[in-house]
């Protein structure tokens, strides 16, 4: 858990250097919604919700839920892990880079295709 705080803090300090708004969200509690990314970013007139993980972590489905949603609703939805960092940095220079979202954004796809599978 600590390796996923610290790179949460890492992408917090780049978004408030790049300009952006953001708001960590903690879900789960009395009063919170379950699954919404962690943070929920407004960057360059464009909404992200941004779900980060630790090098080896696993979102849940109610995690991969909300992202499908976001995307849906035309935000951009990003599931990052550290290896992605530098990629994400690309995007929020770029938000309109729909190639570069369609790769982050096949992070969680992945993940999505899981799901669909354990339904069947």
């Amino acid at each position: 858990m600590a390796q996923e705080k610290n790179f949460e803090n890492k992408v917090k300090a780049y978004l408030k250097e790049s300009g952006c708004w953001f708001l960590k969200y903690w879900g789960g509690g009395g009063y919170t919604k379950s699954g919404v990314p962690d943070l929920l970013v407004c960057c360059k007139g464009r909404f992200m919700g941004v779900e980060t993980k630790a090098p080896n972590g696993t979102p849940t489905d109610l995690q991969i839920y909300n992202l499908r949603n976001i995307d849906r609703a035309g935000g951009l939805a990003v599931l990052l892990y550290p290896k992605d960092f530098d990629m994400f940095k690309r995007l929020v220079e770029d938000p309109d880079n729909k190639k570069l979202y369609e790769v982050l954004k096949s992070k969680w796809k992945h993940f999505e295709n899981i799901i669909k599978e354990k339904e069947n």
